[in-house]
């Protein structure tokens, strides 16, 4: 059975999200601010998170920052495109804007959680001074810590994966699309830039290389 830490402040909404998913036989576990959340959080067991972002204690964008390998499907009342770009380049999965539809929110439940279950979580990829952490969404450069999204996580596993070869954008889009809702050129020249900013912020070496268009390689 999956568990489901449900975030959101409002009782009324809190117990429709819950009632909707225990029909469908998940596990539910209940916060209603911010800081409960990230105390479960640190208890383990979490399957997936369904998170509101205007909460009391930490709101939902700083939980975002925080989780590592638990899926979240943010469920706000901010509709705006920079809200729900933010939200997904830092990091969330998902978003659905309130009202919503239940057999929707079932749905992409469902897809979440088996996206997350197809995950290979153990291996251990190396490059130059590069080491990636399949479990962890880590990356190590001369034995620095460097934290990445999801999609940016998902972007240099497969430049990780293909180390000699050019990786089209076709390729990377279709990775992101797995991720966020936002995947066209643009917001992968964003993910590249992202991903090229947090390795300059521990070393001068280049690492990922852009092929006119074709697509990414790492550097030789």
């Amino acid at each position: 059975m999956k568990t489901i830490l449900i975030v959101e402040d409002d009782n009324d909404i809190h117990n429709l999200i819950k009632k909707i998913l225990e029909k469908e036989h998940y596990k539910i576990v209940d916060a209603y601010s911010g800081t409960e959340a990230i105390l479960i959080l640190e208890k383990g067991n979490i399957d997936l998170i369904l998170l509101d972002l205007m909460l009391p204690g930490l709101n939902g964008e700083e939980i975002i920052k925080k989780v590592k390998n638990i899926p979240i499907i943010v469920i706000s009342a901010k509709i705006s495109s920079e809200d729900k770009v933010d939200v997904l380049l830092n990091g969330a999965n998902d978003y659905i804007t309130k009202p919503f539809n239940s057999e929707e929110l079932l749905a992409r439940v469902k897809v979440q959680l088996r996206i997350h279950d197809g995950k290979i979580n153990s291996k251990e990829l190396k490059y130059k001074d590069m080491i990636f952490y399949e479990d962890k969404h880590t990356i190590y450069i001369n034995e620095k810590e460097i934290y990445l999204t999801k999609t940016e996580y998902a972007i240099i596993k497969q430049l990780l994966l293909n180390p000699n070869q050019v990786v089209t954008k076709s390729k990377l889009l279709e990775l992101i699309s797995e991720d966020t809702l936002d995947c066209d050129e643009n917001s992968l020249k964003v993910h590249i830039s992202n991903i090229r900013k947090k390795i300059r912020s521990v070393t001068d070496e280049e690492y990922i290389e852009a092929v006119w268009g074709i697509g990414f390689k790492l550097c030789e």
